[in-house]
């Protein structure tokens, strides 16, 4: 499965990601240069990690409605970007290696 991630990635998730056979490309900022840059048109997961990243989440549906939608990220998504999500996970909550094992 390609997975996008965007944001940081301070718990290591691309790591889990990895060893679970995931191809990961990263895009540090979620603007669409950047993610057509880390190839959302061939993604299968957008992985978001930053909540203050979110309205990255409508830009990545415009530029591919077929993704699933994934936050690991600590906070509130606001509502509009949660409509689009399929999946959203306290880090707190499940470690990483549950997520990738999941996806």
């Amino acid at each position: 499965m390609q997975v996008l991630l965007v944001g940081s990635d301070p718990d290591s998730i691309t790591d889990a990601l990895e060893a679970e056979g995931h191809t990961v490309t990263v895009a540090d900022v979620g603007n669409r240069p950047g993610l057509e840059e880390a190839g959302v048109h061939d993604a299968d997961v957008y992985l978001l990690t930053e909540m203050a990243q979110a309205t990255s989440i409508a830009v990545a549906k415009d530029l591919n409605p077929d993704l699933r939608i994934v936050v690991y990220a600590e906070g509130s998504l606001p509502d509009f970007a949660s409509r689009q999500a399929d999946l959203i996970i306290d880090p707190n909550l499940l470690p990483p290696e549950a997520v990738a094992e999941e996806l």
